[in-house]
């Protein structure tokens, strides 16, 4: 009798073991995990790198329950990228998101204990993002959208062979541009090629910024600058009165009015950029995640553009 006690106390015992395991497993599974994103403006670029970092975590898994996600847009606007930060650190996400440089900088500055992921940020490293892209020391790593500006001023050659002088369009307040910027004038030396630049504050200058830049150049190579990025399809109604032809160094860029390129996917870079933030959710260390480079590079064109500028698919190959 007393040993039939006793295995019946070790059974009970045991089923609430299981039970305390079943429980604590059951909570884990059903976790709602928060996430933060926070955006510097609506341009199609920036747009695509959301919406590719949200199929990313939805194709995981993450869906229904399973997510919380919290969106601002700070709509180009620098005190709205300061209140919206800290906005992001009061929710206590599971980890952030940041989608280009400025929103980046913002949201390191004012958070710096919730995991960031940032993706379309140029040069990690110029934006005190991190200090060691191999080994992010911030609490920041992420996908730059860098490309080869080299590759592409040759690509703008091999459309264009007769350019003599290359046009930079350019908002001289973003980091990311001044970078490229820099890249492209020596480039362009390199290339043998003059080179005429003309900034922007915002997208109500584009217009007449553009007007003047192609009365000085023969092409133009627009670098992944925010400002111009959003108003493409001004840049577009410019490049087809002044018969100046623009070579963008975003796919989004060509698709909104650039003729063609040999770039990235920023779906892509925001899939890509989902898949650290899950290592994260997953409990991998930010420190243990190094930055990375586009995973792969596409030729893009506009059909229409490339039309009016008398090249045919074999020339954009």
């Amino acid at each position: 009798m007393k040993m039939k006690q006793t295995l019946i106390g070790l059974a009970a015992v045991a089923a609430l073991t299981l039970a305390g395991c079943s429980s604590k497993t059951n909570a884990q599974e059903t976790k709602t995990v928060k996430v933060g994103i926070l955006q510097l403006i609506n341009q199609t670029a920036l747009d695509d790198a959301r919406k590719g970092f949200e199929q990313e975590l939805a194709k995981e898994g993450y869906t229904g329950d399973k997510i919380k996600i919290d969106y601002v847009n700070a709509q180009g606007d620098q005190s709205n990228l300061q209140s919206m930060s800290q906005r992001l650190k009061q929710d206590k996400n599971d980890v952030n998101l940041a989608i280009a440089t400025p929103a980046a900088q913002a949201l390191a500055k004012a958070d710096k204990d919730t995991p960031m992921v940032f993706t379309a940020v140029t040069d990690p490293k110029a934006a005190g993002l991190v200090t060691n892209a191999s080994q992010p020391d911030q609490n920041a790593t992420g996908v730059t959208d860098m490309v080869d500006i080299k590759a592409q001023m040759k690509y703008l050659l091999k459309l264009f062979p007769k350019t003599k002088t290359v046009g930079l369009l350019y908002n001289a307040a973003e980091q990311n541009s001044v970078v490229q910027i820099k890249s492209a004038i020596k480039v362009a030396k390199q290339l043998g090629l003059k080179v005429a630049t003309t900034t922007v504050a915002s997208t109500n200058d584009v217009q007449a910024a553009t007007e003047t830049l192609a009365g000085k150049c023969d092409a133009m190579y627009l670098v992944t600058d925010n400002t111009v990025a959003a108003a493409m399809p001004t840049v577009a109604k410019v490049s087809l009165k002044k018969h100046v032809p623009a070579v963008c160094a975003a796919s989004t860029m060509v698709q909104d009015g650039g003729v063609a390129t040999r770039g990235i996917s920023y779906k892509e870079l925001g899939r890509q950029t989902a898949k650290l933030a899950i290592k994260i959710l997953k409990g991998k260390k930010v420190k243990n995640l190094p930055v990375e480079a586009p995973a792969k590079t596409m030729v893009i064109k506009n059909e229409k553009m490339m039309k009016a500028f008398n090249l045919t698919d074999a020339d954009v190959k």
